[in-house]
């Protein structure tokens, strides 16, 4: 059982940063792919990026591409989602997600049915 918890989440003028994290414990966090996704009000859940367990490979969206940046520390347990250039349209919650374990180090997740364990999110503001 991996437990997840966000943290960094923010109001911020556009144009701004802010750089989210997210805590994992419990499981083995160095084998499994990490993710974060989002939720807008009235809208679904939807794919912001994805990294493979080793680091090596990262996808992130195409309405966040240029600005949004994964990374991981195995070592401390921790993935991140670096966000600049923020707009009003990134508002949402954000959530990270740990994926089921795969033996591909370069292999990441897009979908979330891929991903076994969710965060509570993190709110982030961008007002316009």
């Amino acid at each position: 059982q991996v437990q997840l918890v966000e943290s960094g989440g923010g109001l911020v003028q556009a144009g701004g940063s802010l750089r989210l994290s997210c805590a994992a414990s419990g499981g083995t966090f160095s084998v499994l792919p990490m993710g974060w996704f989002r939720q807008a009000p009235g809208k679904e859940r939807e794919f912001v990026a994805t990294i493979s367990w080793s680091g090596i490979t990262t996808t992130v969206a195409d309405s966040v591409k240029g600005r949004f940046t994964i990374s991981r520390d195995n070592a401390e347990n921790t993935v991140s989602l670096q966000m600049n250039s923020l707009k009003p349209e990134d508002t949402a919650v954000y959530y990270c997600a740990a994926g089921r374990f795969t033996p591909d180090q370069r292999q990441t997740y897009a979908r979330e049915n891929q991903y076994r364990y969710w965060g509570q999110g993190t709110q982030v503001t961008v007002p316009s």
